[in-house]
């Protein structure tokens, strides 16, 4: 099949560049074609090596807008998805592509959808959603019955909790989300034997709300019987933030079991930083985590890491899987107790973790990502 992508992300972080690697290059293993449509002046961080194709329409950021800024900015993001949709709309009666997938939609996509001739598309148009809440799940129910109708509007749901959803709208699928793994370097897993350093990491935007202060007091209070290291990476967006993270460097850099990164990684920096650590810390959970999927669990199965993680992120991995660890939430006496007992157990464990990790990686493969890609594209409804 010949898929064009709709990319209108305007300043993609690294999940946004690593999800559209996955469908560039696994959909292309399996022997289809790939390009890119994107509004115009739309500058990729990532060469992708397809055909790419720019359309009338810039897009549009909120960073940094508040009030009446932010309001003007979002009706001219949505006047522009208007003319997004309909140039799609063209193309796909140019016979240009088989199907359309829009790779980071939201219920806004198709609330605008409505009133844009894309929804009579003659091709599939895959909207694919990473992950919904409860609340989030009901009204995209009610929305996409606003397409029963219309059986080429199709939506792929990713998320870990199926079980937990309802989500029950008629040309509507759900699936796993992809682990994402280490593409640009040379990479085995490797479990460090007991004489060998274990270094856990932690990753990502750092904010001051975080408390990491706390999280560092609870690992150096522990009592561990092999040598550890803790490597902290964070990225931060405020002045604010920068200041209180160099802060927090600067008071615990003299421990010896700690490093610190102060920059934001994204590509081959980011597959370095997580292969060269041995566990993956997520000691900050989120409520909405327990049906959107945490980007860090996603790579540590991909790159074959044991987790100690909040409980309330994702909690169906470690349930399913042996990879790991969990603490209650906002408990930093218990996490220092996880600690302790996956630092010290990690030994014993090594050869389960390992396992399980393959199996892991195995169910939630890229490969399988792309499959059900082409599966939601290919599907064939009585009434089309």
């Amino acid at each position: 099949m010949r898929f064009a992508i709709m990319e209108s992300v305007v300043t993609p972080g690294g999940h946004e560049i690593d999800f559209d690697r996955i469908l560039v290059e696994e959909l292309s293993a399996l022997g289809h074609t790939v390009e890119f449509y994107v509004p115009e002046g739309h500058e990729f961080k990532w060469h992708y090596g397809v055909p790419v194709h720019h359309i009338s329409g810039t897009g549009v950021s909120y960073r940094g807008a508040h009030g009446v800024k932010k309001i003007l900015l979002s009706a001219k993001r949505e006047w522009h998805r208007q003319k997004w949709y309909k140039a799609m709309y063209e193309y796909a009666k140019q016979g240009a592509f088989d199907a359309i997938i829009f790779p980071s939609a939201t219920y806004r996509y198709l609330r605008a959808l409505q009133h844009n001739p894309l929804q009579n598309s003659m091709v599939p148009v895959l909207f694919l959603i990473h992950g919904a809440t409860p609340n989030e799940a009901e009204r995209l129910n009610e929305m996409v019955k606003k397409f029963d109708n219309r059986p080429n509007i199709r939506i792929g749901v990713q998320t870990f909790a199926k079980n937990k959803l309802h989500l029950t709208a008629k040309y509507l699928s759900v699936y796993g989300p992809p682990n994402y793994i280490p593409r640009d370097i040379e990479y085995v897993p490797h479990f460090p034997a007991d004489d060998e350093i274990l270094t856990i990491g932690f990753f990502g935007q750092y904010r001051r709300e975080k408390n990491l202060e706390t999280f560092l007091e609870a690992f150096l209070s522990g009592e561990y019987k092999r040598r550890v290291k803790l490597f902290i990476q964070g990225a931060t967006q405020t002045a604010e933030d920068a200041a209180d993270f160099e802060r927090i460097i600067n008071k615990y850099k003299a421990h010896e079991s700690m490093e610190f990164l102060h920059k934001p990684l994204i590509g081959i920096d980011w597959q370095k930083a997580i292969a060269s650590v041995d566990a993956v810390a997520i000691p900050y959970g989120n409520d909405r985590y327990l049906y959107h999927t945490s980007a860090l669990i996603s790579n540590a199965m991909g790159y074959q890491k044991p987790i100690i993680a909040a409980d309330n992120v994702n909690p169906e991995i470690l349930k399913e899987y042996n990879i790991g660890r969990a603490f209650k939430n906002n408990d930093m006496e218990d996490l220092r107790r996880t600690l302790e007992l996956f630092i010290n157990g990690y030994g014993e464990n090594r050869s389960k973790y390992a396992s399980e990790l393959t199996r892991a990686y195995n169910d939630y493969s890229p490969q399988n990502l792309a499959r059900n890609i082409v599966s939601l594209a290919d599907e064939t409804y009585d009434n089309v």
